[in-house]
């Protein structure tokens, strides 16, 4: 099942309360996206970190609740996002096991490589005795300036109405699309990957624009602007890029020369095989 990434904007949290469990670079992210969206309001948000100043700092910077007390956070939550080291994410969740328990449902969002729904769904089950709602979250780094690339897969207990809500919440921070688990080790290797690969990209074209005489801000901007248009064109055009590539390549002009080094290079080779390899090093990870 895979959802439009970009419908569902102006979705509201229908819940009373949302914790966010590690609220470091993503965490905060993702409160500063829920906030600025509308998805929550400061008074639903309850996030935690590991020291006192930084949850004073979150505190009078966002106006949000929070504190050092992952199990105080995660009380009568209806949606406990778990933004924390994968290593963190089970202990964390036996440590939060009392507000699992009946006559509570939340629906816990785990933002972790490498952590599977099983094993969500099995710790979560174990202090429960009952079926728990999990979901999996794979963000990008653009995420923290809210121009994220985030995939959702959804546990067996989760509700429709919650994976639209964690839909909606994740929208705040960029797209969201909701895909099958057993695709996540190429999500991994593509979406979550893939911004150092365009990073490359933009530093190669920069370098080559230095090379031939202009000066290094202003190529690193050209650079860095024409890879956000291009994006933007596939997105909202929805074409195949080999039809906009068409589009910009006039007969015997500058461009079909510059694509032919590039295959000559084995740029789209090399891009194909950095997916693939990336893509079995989180399966590896994973410990498949």
């Amino acid at each position: 099942m895979q959802a439009d990434s970009t419908s569902g904007g102006g979705l509201k949290f229908s819940g009373e309360k949302l914790a966010v469990l590690g609220c470091g670079k993503i965490g905060e992210a993702m409160v500063r996206g829920m906030l600025s969206s509308g998805f929550a309001q400061a008074s639903q948000i309850h996030a935690t970190t590991r020291r006192e100043p930084r949850a004073q700092a979150l505190h009078r910077g966002l106006g949000i609740h929070a504190s050092t007390d992952n199990s105080k956070a995660a009380a009568a939550a209806n949606i406990i996002v778990l933004a924390l080291k994968p290593n963190l994410i089970l202990p964390v969740l036996e440590e939060i096991a009392a507000v699992l328990r009946p006559p509570a449902a939340p629906l816990i969002v785990s933002v972790a490589a490498a952590v599977t729904l099983a094993q969500l769904e099995q710790t979560a089950e174990r202090h429960a005795g009952r079926g728990v709602a999990v979901a999996r979250a794979m963000p990008n780094t653009p995420a923290l300036i809210g121009a994220g690339m985030t995939a959702l897969a959804m546990g067996r207990h989760a509700s429709a109405e919650q994976a639209e809500q964690a839909r909606g919440m994740l929208l705040s921070i960029g797209r969201a699309v909701i895909a099958e688990e057993r695709h996540f080790d190429g999500i991994t290797g593509l979406s979550a990957s893939g911004p150092a690969f365009i990073y490359m990209v933009i530093e190669s074209m920069a370098e080559g624009g230095v090379r031939i005489g202009l000066p290094r801000e202003l190529a690193l901007e050209l650079a860095a602007q024409t890879v956000v248009g291009a994006g933007r064109m596939v997105l909202e055009t929805r074409e195949h890029p080999a039809k906009l590539k068409d589009a910009v390549t006039t007969p015997a002009g500058c461009t079909v020369d510059g694509l032919l080094e590039l295959e000559a290079g084995g740029l789209r080779v090399a891009l194909i095989k950095a997916v693939g390899r990336a893509a079995r090093r989180a399966g590896e990870l994973a410990g498949k």
